[in-house]
């Protein structure tokens, strides 16, 4: 059983992962012209930041309800490897573009492990 603190950390991190991706999709969904340069510079071609706004909007409700949090979760790390896979791609820094995805999936899974149970026996950590 987790202790009260680990639970509220995991809440503080899930809603800092909530907060931001609120933040991604919203600018995603208003066309934002930033989006726009942004998948350009990425080789994708001219409106496909709506749909993928659609796509994390869609996980984002499904990471935020208990019963299907995981499911969420699972769908936003896919997305965050193909971000990856398209930085690698054009050669973006490592640091600062290329592993965002791995710190917002250690923040999206960080915060469900600290705070589900069903997790935690999947993912255990062992003090060997």
């Amino acid at each position: 059983m987790p202790s009260k603190a680990a639970i509220r950390i995991g809440w503080v991190l899930t809603g800092v992962f909530a907060l931001f991706m609120i933040f991604d999709v919203a600018i995603k969904l208003l066309g934002v012209p930033i989006v726009e340069e942004t998948m350009a510079q990425l080789g994708y071609p001219p409106g496909l930041g709506f749909p993928i706004g659609v796509l994390e909007g869609i996980a984002l409700v499904l990471y935020l309800i208990p019963r299907t949090s995981i499911l969420g979760a699972v769908l936003f790390t896919g997305v965050f490897g193909g971000a990856m896979a398209s930085h690698i791609r054009i050669g973006s820094p490592l640091l600062s573009h290329v592993l965002f995805g791995v710190y917002l999936g250690l923040f999206a899974w960080g915060g469900l492990w600290l705070r589900d149970a069903r997790l935690r026996p999947l993912f255990p950590l062992r003090r060997d």
